[in-house]
């Protein structure tokens, strides 16, 4: 049963009332922007979103600028009317990286262009933009099934080249991507464990950690993991 239609102007109040500002205080302690940020909590917001797909509700709560909005906006949002366009200006506004996150694996990596928009991400200086690059290689190999290997092998050496980036919100995504490959299938554990160890070779504390946390998974991962 599809919930009643609500206007973004509807929604946007509805986040206001469900707004706590105790929420956005230990959201700031984690490392979220608490810039235009109400405290809602991602049930709520996905509560909110069952049931709906519309691409222009979604673009009208993005506009907002509120930052629950376009968490919601990307959980409303149609995958299959998002173009290249929209992905280039979306990443442009991220100033936070779980709404960074939340489009990209709820939105961004169901379009048709989530592995080319990956890599060219990936290459990019602004801190979230890249990390949408990364962000979005990881949350293909969790979520496309039917994606084949060569297309996670072709992220590895982009994900190397970009290992030594220093930056908290970068590093972290590099690694995501290396562990979330690896443990997609037998293969790509060892392909994604053989890049860990070219990037210890890497002259870079950050390269390191993201060498070594990847190995310290994949490593011990048990190999029924894999078994259907």
């Amino acid at each position: 049963m599809k919930p009643e239609p609500l206007t973004a102007v509807q929604l946007i109040d509805n986040l206001h009332e469900m707004g706590n500002p105790v929420n956005v205080a230990g959201m700031a302690r984690f490392g979220i922007n608490a810039a235009n940020t109400l405290g809602v909590s991602m049930p709520q917001l996905r509560e909110l979103a069952k049931g709906r797909r519309d691409q222009q509700l979604s673009l009208e709560l993005w506009a907002s600028r509120i930052h629950e909005a376009r968490i919601l906006a990307a959980l409303v949002g149609d995958p299959a009317r998002v173009t290249p366009q929209q992905m280039d200006a979306w990443v442009l506004d991220f100033d936070s990286w779980d709404v960074c996150d939340q489009v990209c694996m709820n939105l961004f990596d169901k379009t048709p262009w989530a592995f080319e928009k990956a890599v060219e991400y990936a290459a990019r200086e602004e801190e979230f933009v890249k990390r949408a690059g990364f962000a979005l290689m990881a949350c293909l190999a969790w979520h496309d099934k039917q994606a084949p290997d060569q297309k996670f092998l072709e992220l590895l050496p982009v994900i190397q080249r970009e290992a030594a980036d220093k930056r908290n919100f970068v590093k972290k995504a590099v690694n995501w991507a290396l562990r979330q490959i690896g443990k997609r299938n037998p293969a790509l554990k060892q392909a994604a464990i053989e890049t860990a160890r070219s990037i210890l070779s890497i002259d870079s504390p950050a390269a390191r950690w993201v060498a070594n946390d990847a190995l310290r998974e994949l490593e011990n991962l048990p190999e029924n993991r894999y078994k259907k």
